[in-house]
């Protein structure tokens, strides 16, 4: 990367300073945030740009919060010493956190996928931490300011890290994996989601593949669910492989229980052979199996493995059981996608519970294929017995006139505190930027 000019408080001057230099003013404030809310003494800000924000304006206001430098890519009429000036403020950060991933000699796994990579990174974590000094994406920083945050928040201690990876749009996990260079990666499936970056599923399949691209050229290790035809077409190169699935695997197991929270019975590869989660949602099963085969991978004792699955909790509406007055609700409005909506829909209605009402966001990111999709979810509601069926988004359309239909969260929420059910059994689920728990507030 070419060299990052420098300024100090009197006069500007051009100050060629390598990413060699950056990593050593890193070195002595090893802490980076791109949020001057975040901030604290000692931090380095690294002033980002979007649509409808541009961090350079907030120079001054992180310098008076108490950071040590302000990485900035644009002049304004602020000047202090503290101010270090780069040709792009993202792609130096981007370059100061595969720098000092260089300097780590530690397994490095992957996770993308279209449903679960965030329950599979944090099952991961907790079952890889019985053993090792785990680093971990925070919450969904999975992205390409969330990576080399991540990255960037590995101490020197570090003996293993987990870094989740989003994408919708072609060569992004390419892009990601030239800093986080990643030593063994896993797929966790590829569905309908993002098909209006995508595409279509075969683009979902290209784009999460640039992972198995990556580790193939490296020399890396994959985790593979042997129950999906198309991971094992799309690995055919991989040499090192290790598979886990319900069959044919080196490490399986079934669901033996899903009544609300999932048991699982492992049947090759863990002597302790039952898990009792606090996991909702048969789906879960391959989330719980990479984290087993993971965690076997890498040494991790069997009763560890059992017990830092079980001991998980799931939050952040992902998969959570909320008891509130009479009744139950399972929250799962962290994401949705054609894929993920069908399982949840299809999972709550072979859930033990009576009195059982649908209430559903609008799934994001699905261009031209969106009032389609919305359409095929109302088709597989109506395939079901509910007391009663909500929907909330513009995409739900020629909707039948016993189900009820909201524009947005504010409005379903505003008619949902005017309810009061007893005894029901309630399913919250919509993509993120519907915030369908607003219903809960």
């Amino acid at each position: 990367m070419k060299g990052f000019f420098a300024t100090n408080r009197f006069s500007y001057y051009l100050c060629i300073m390598n990413i060699e230099e950056i990593y050593k003013i890193y070195l002595q404030f090893p802490s980076v945030v791109t949020d001057t809310r975040n901030i604290k003494i000692g931090d380095i800000f690294f002033a980002l740009k979007g649509p409808n924000f541009n961090g350079n304006m907030y120079a001054e206001q992180a310098v008076k919060a108490g950071a040590a430098y302000c990485i900035c890519d644009e002049r304004t009429d602020y000047t202090n010493e503290k101010i270090i000036y780069v040709d792009d403020s993202l792609l130096c950060m981007q370059s100061l956190a595969k720098h000092h991933r260089q300097q780590f000699n530690i397994p490095v796994i992957a996770i993308t996928g279209s449903n679960g990579k965030t329950t599979t990174k944090e099952l991961v974590h907790v079952v890889l931490s019985k053993k090792y000094r785990c680093y971990t994406t925070k919450g969904n920083l999975n992205n390409h300011i969330g990576i080399p945050l991540t990255i960037l928040a590995i101490k020197n201690d570090a003996e293993i890290a987990v870094i989740e990876m989003g994408a919708n749009h072609l060569y992004e996990i390419e892009n990601y994996c030239t800093y986080a260079m990643p030593t063994h990666g896993i797929i966790v499936n590829c569905g309908k989601a993002h098909l209006e970056g995508f595409g279509s599923e075969d683009g979902v399949r290209k784009a999460k593949g640039e992972l198995y691209n990556y580790l193939e050229k490296n020399n890396g290790t994959i985790f593979i669910n042997t129950d999906y035809n198309y991971l094992l077409e799309m690995s055919n190169n991989i040499t090192n492989k290790i598979t886990y699935g319900t069959s044919n695997a080196m490490y399986t197991g079934i669901v033996a229980n899903d009544n609300n929270f999932v048991e699982v019975k492992i049947t090759i590869g863990l002597q302790l052979q039952c898990i009792k989660t606090k996991l909702a949602g048969n789906y879960n099963l391959p989330n719980i199996l990479s984290a087993v085969c993971i965690g076997k991978t890498f040494g991790v004792n069997d009763s560890d493995i059992k017990d830092a699955i079980e001991n998980y909790t799931p939050s952040n509406s992902r998969s959570q059981i909320i008891k509130k007055d009479t009744n139950t609700i399972l929250l799962d409005a962290y994401n949705a996608n054609p894929s993920s909506m069908k399982a949840a829909i299809e999972n709550f209605a072979a859930m033990d519970g009576n009195n059982k009402i649908v209430i559903l966001g609008g799934m994001m990111e699905l261009g031209l294929e969106s009032i389609a999709e919305h359409t095929n979810i109302i088709n597989l509601l109506l395939q079901h017995n509910w007391k009663q069926i909500i929907v909330t988004g513009k995409d739900y359309q020629n909707l039948p006139p016993n189900i009820l239909h909201f524009n947005n969260s504010n409005e379903t929420a505003a008619w949902y505190k005017l309810q009061n059910f007893e005894n029901c059994f309630i399913l919250i689920k919509g993509s993120r930027g519907m915030a369908m728990e607003k219903l809960l507030d």
